[in-house]
């Protein structure tokens, strides 16, 4: 494991990534037009997502510190491969609130949600690999995902007419 400046400097690396996935719900905020979708009885409160991104955010740059701080370490290889695992996740997750809220694509939203709970999965089971501590923490993210694709899913199908094609 890393000495406790180096940790830091990457978990900073991390969560500024993070920070730039995140930014995209400030520009394509989800406004009038999902205010006006129908929903379900189950649909969080508009106050819980930036709770539950932040905290999930904090988990997955955590996470991912922990298993950069392996590299040169024997699990070299395995490292690099949940790196990548996480790189692609994150650019998933950067992808789906420009489809959904920009382009107001719930079908193709629900594309991008399907690919990017197969790479946190993938990411979970390679962190959980290398480092349990790692993997536990992808836990809640993959719970999360889960939500938000039933919520999408949910969302196409009761608002087919406000949504453009897959």
């Amino acid at each position: 494991m890393l000495d406790q400046p180096s940790f830091w400097l990457l978990f900073a690396l991390f969560l500024a990534t993070c920070a730039g996935a995140g930014a995209t719900g400030a520009l394509f905020s989800p406004g009038p037009w999902y205010d006006a979708l129908k929903k379900p009885r189950w649909n969080p409160p508009n106050w819980l997502f930036p709770v539950a991104w932040s905290t999930l955010y904090l988990c997955m740059s955590t996470a991912a510190a922990r298993i950069a701080g392996l590299a040169g370490g024997p699990e070299g290889a395995a490292v690099g491969l949940a790196l990548g695992a996480w790189g692609l996740q994150i650019a998933f997750n950067t992808l789906w609130t420009p489809v959904f809220f920009g382009l107001r694509r719930m079908g193709a939203g629900m594309v991008v949600l399907v690919f990017l709970w197969l790479a946190v999965a993938l990411t979970l089971v390679l962190f959980w690999r290398i480092d349990w501590i790692a993997g536990l923490l992808f836990v809640p993210y993959l719970t999360w995902v889960t939500i938000a694709g039933a919520l999408n899913l949910r969302l196409w199908q009761m608002n087919p007419a406000a949504s453009s094609q897959v």
